[in-house]
This record gives structure tokens, C-alpha cells and sequence, in this order.
């Protein structure tokens, strides 16, 4: 999908999409370089978009891991669906079935998730509901990565997870922070 092309459908879905620009080749290679992946199973993407940054994580992760790469978008999921890499199940679903999904495929536990959820548009309620069942379907140790453009949403994840690292990439449009949080 071109700049432009992601540009209209975010403009179209901005509630859904959260942004107008996808992540920064900066943004998707620093996030992935705080991951953990090397000895994982199940890892997870959720708001995937048109898998700009799901490239980058199929590039790092084991050969024997599975990704689930989650978007609401049918038409972002159709570009992923492109993607040739076995390793990679594209889920048109919301986060909220996460755990019906990666059961269906024989996993109880997550090892990573990365997400790019906008949720300071969702509902207080839906968003709380989605953190917490990352968090109770990530395996001990397991790490959760936010990107955001605020910081406005911080205590969402600090009320979970207890604690959370921000790190910050100015080459992104717009400049994002990456929120990291591990279970235990």
C-alpha cells in the first residue's frame, strides 16, 4: 500500500486506524530491538495495519514461532494476506477474541505482543478489557510493547503490568513513544 493510499484510509477510519501515517522503518526497528524473541513461540501484533511493522518482526522472530497479526481493516488485511511467510496468521478480528484465536491454533500463552491499538479513542472500558487479557495470557516474563503519540494513556498500563519503560522515537510522523511492560 502506498503512502497516499494509507493516508486516505486513515483519514477514512481514524477512530479505527488511530493514525494517518504508518510506522517509521525507525519506529518498527527500535520496537523489535526491545523484544525479547529469540526463544518464542506465540507472538502477537495487534492493529497490524497494512504489516509495515509486521515485516520487521517476521524478520526477527524464531523460525519455529508463530505470529498473529490482528487488524480490524479488511483491506490492510488483504495486503498482509500477501505477506509469504508461513510463520504468519492474519487475523480480521478484534483484540477483544484474542485468546478464542491463538487457542484455536494450540497456544495458551503469549511470549511478545506488540500493539499499535489507538487506544485513547476506545472506550475506558474496552481498552482496560484488552490490556488485561494481554496480560493474563502472556507467559511469566512476557513483554507487552505500546506505541503511542501521548503519553496520556500511561496509567492504563502502569495499573496492570505495575510497571512501565518509555522509550521515545523522534523519526517517526508523528514522533511516537514505545510504552514497554513485562509480566512479573
Amino acid at each position: 500500500m502506498s503512502t497516499i493510499d494509507f493516508f486516505k484510509e486513515g483519514i477514512k477510519n481514524l477512530k479505527t486506524i488511530g493514525t494517518i501515517t504508518r510506522s517509521s522503518k525507525f519506529l518498527c526497528a527500535k520496537i523489535v530491538g526491545l523484544s525479547q524473541m529469540k526463544d518464542a513461540k506465540c507472538i502477537v501484533e495487534l492493529g497490524a495495519g497494512d504489516g509495515v511493522m509486521t515485516t520487521h518482526i517476521l524478520n526477527s522472530m524464531p523460525a519455529d514461532a508463530t505470529l498473529f497479526a490482528f487488524e480490524i481493516n479488511s483491506k490492510f488485511c488483504d495486503i498482509m494476506r500477501q505477506i509469504n511467510d508461513p510463520r504468519l496468521v492474519v487475523v480480521e478480528d478484534s483484540a477483544e477474541n484474542l485468546e478464542k484465536h491463538i487457542n484455536a491454533h494450540g497456544f495458551k500463552q503469549i511470549d511478545v505482543i506488540f500493539s499499535a491499538l489507538p487506544f485513547v479513542v476506545f472506550p475506558d472500558e474496552v481498552a482496560q478489557s484488552i490490556v488485561q487479557t494481554c496480560y493474563d495470557i502472556l507467559k511469566p516474563l512476557g513483554q507487552y510493547f505500546q506505541i503511542h503519540y501521548s503519553l496520556l494513556e500511561k496509567n492504563l498500563y502502569k495499573g496492570i503490568f505495575g510497571h512501565v519503560d518509555i522509550k521515545f522515537q523522534l523519526l517517526n510522523l508523528p514522533p511516537a513513544f514505545i510504552l514497554s511492560c513485562s509480566k512479573g
